[in-house]
C-alpha cells in the first residue's frame, strides 16, 4: 500500500496517507479539518548505497553499484 503526500486546499496542512491504489486518491480527506479538497504532492525518495562515494558520489558510481546498493549483480 503506497504512502502519498498531500496538502489541504482549505487549511494548508501537509500530511501523508496510505492509499490502496491511485484510484482511491480522491477518497482522501484532511486529518485536521476534514476537507476533501486535498492535492497529491510530488514526493522525493532516497535509497541508500554502500559505495564509498556516499551522498557526494557521482551518477556513474551509482550506476556501477546498482543504484540502491545492489552491487550491480543479478542473482
Amino acid at each position: 500500500m503506497p504512502i502519498y503526500e498531500f496538502i489541504c486546499d482549505e487549511c494548508k496542512v501537509k500530511f501523508e496517507s496510505f492509499v490502496l491504489s491511485s484510484r482511491h486518491v480522491g477518497e482522501v480527506v484532511c486529518p485536521k479539518c476534514g476537507s476533501p479538497r486535498v492535492k497529491k504532492q510530488f514526493s522525493l525518495f532516497s535509497c541508500g548505497s554502500s559505495s564509498a562515494g556516499g551522498a557526494s558520489g557521482s551518477l556513474s558510481s551509482s550506476l556501477s553499484t546498482g543504484g540502491c546498493g545492489g552491487g550491480g549483480r543479478f542473482t
